[in-house]
C-alpha cells in the first residue's frame, strides 16, 4: 500500500525525528505510542494527521474503568427489551443486529475510507484491556458475541495511541508499537509555534510573553505547569488588551495569571512566587 508522507500541518510545527517516526509507523502498519507531559501536542497530532491526509478522525478516550468491549461495540439489551415489550419501534426486535452498535474501533474498522484512530491516555486503563486491545488492532478483527459474527477491518487505520505516562505500560504492549517521546518545547520551538498561531505578533510581546511563561513554569511545587494551550489562551488575552499588546508594559506587571494556572494551590504559588514579585 503506498502512503502520503506526513509533513506536518498548517498549525502543527513537526520537528524531523516525530515526522520519521510517524511515517515509518504507517509504512510499517504498526500503533504509534506518543508520551510526554500534557500539552506537548500528542493529541493534536492525530488532529493534524487527519487533516494533513484528509483521512476522518476517530477519538477513543480512555477511561479508568473502562471495558474493551465497550470500545469495539455496544449491544442495546435495554432498548431491545422496551422494543419488544411496547411495540413502538420500527425496528425488528428478533434481530440482534438491529441492537448494535459500534464503539471507536468498530467504527474504524467498519469505515469505508481509511481514517485515523486516536486511543487518547491508555495509561489510564488496567493492563489487560491494554494487552486485549492489542491483539485486536495486531488481528484487525473480532467477535460480537451476539451474533457470532466476525468484525474485520475494511481498512488498516493509522492508529495513534498517547500516554501522560501516569502509569506504566506492560512490556508486551510496548513492544507491540513505535514509541515516541515528545519533550516540551524549549523556548526556539515555542517561537515557531507561536509564530504559526500568531504571524503578526509584535515581537517585543512575543519575546515578553515567552520568557515569562517559561519564568512561570519554573515555580516550584507547581502542580499543573502551564503547558502549549495556555500560553497560546495568554498570548490572546494580552494581544487583545491595549495595555499590554505592545509587549513593554509585560515586563513590570503579569496580567491573566488564571489563564496560565488553573488550580487554587497552583495560583497561589505564582502569585506569592519571589519570580513573580520581582515584575513590580
Amino acid at each position: 500500500m503506498e502512503y502520503t508522507p506526513f509533513n506536518g500541518a498548517a498549525k502543527y510545527v513537526l520537528d524531523h525525528e516525530l515526522a520519521k517516526i510517524v511515517n515509518i509507523s504507517m509504512v510499517l502498519e504498526m500503533p504509534l505510542l506518543l508520551k510526554g507531559e500534557p500539552g506537548t501536542g500528542k493529541t493534536m497530532l492525530a488532529h493534524a494527521i487527519a487533516e494533513t491526509l484528509r483521512m476522518p478522525l476517530l477519538v477513543l478516550n480512555v477511561k479508568s474503568n473502562m471495558k474493551l468491549v465497550e470500545a469495539l461495540y455496544q449491544y442495546d439489551t435495554l432498548t431491545r427489551l422496551n422494543d419488544s415489550r411496547f411495540g413502538d419501534s420500527n425496528r425488528d426486535v428478533s434481530n440482534i443486529k438491529e441492537y448494535i452498535k459500534m464503539g471507536k474501533i468498530g467504527q474504524a474498522f467498519t469505515a469505508g475510507t481509511r481514517c485515523v484512530l486516536l486511543i487518547d491516555e491508555i495509561d489510564k486503563a488496567e493492563t489487560e484491556f491494554q494487552d486485549d486491545m492489542l491483539d485486536v488492532l495486531d488481528q484487525m478483527q473480532f467477535d460480537i458475541m451476539e451474533t457470532d459474527e466476525t468484525v474485520r477491518a475494511q481498512h488498516r487505520p493509522v492508529i495513534i495511541i498517547t500516554s501522560n505516562a501516569k502509569k506504566d505500560l506492560s512490556d508486551p504492549f510496548l513492544g507491540r508499537c513505535n514509541f515516541h517521546h515528545i519533550a516540551f518545547p524549549d523556548p526556539k520551538m515555542m517561537r515557531n509555534i507561536i509564530a504559526v498561531h500568531f504571524p503578526h505578533l509584535d515581537k517585543k510581546l512575543a519575546d515578553n510573553a515567552i520568557g515569562t511563561f517559561f519564568d512561570l513554569r519554573s515555580i516550584e511545587g507547581v502542580e499543573k505547569k502551564p503547558a502549549t494551550r495556555e500560553l497560546l489562551n495568554w498570548i490572546r488575552a494580552l494581544a487583545s488588551d491595549p495595555d499590554f499588546k505592545d509587549g513593554d508594559r509585560l515586563k513590570k506587571e503579569i496580567p491573566y495569571m488564571g489563564v496560565l494556572f488553573k488550580k487554587s494551590g497552583d495560583y497561589q504559588r505564582s502569585v506569592n512566587s519571589p519570580m513573580k514579585k520581582r515584575f513590580f
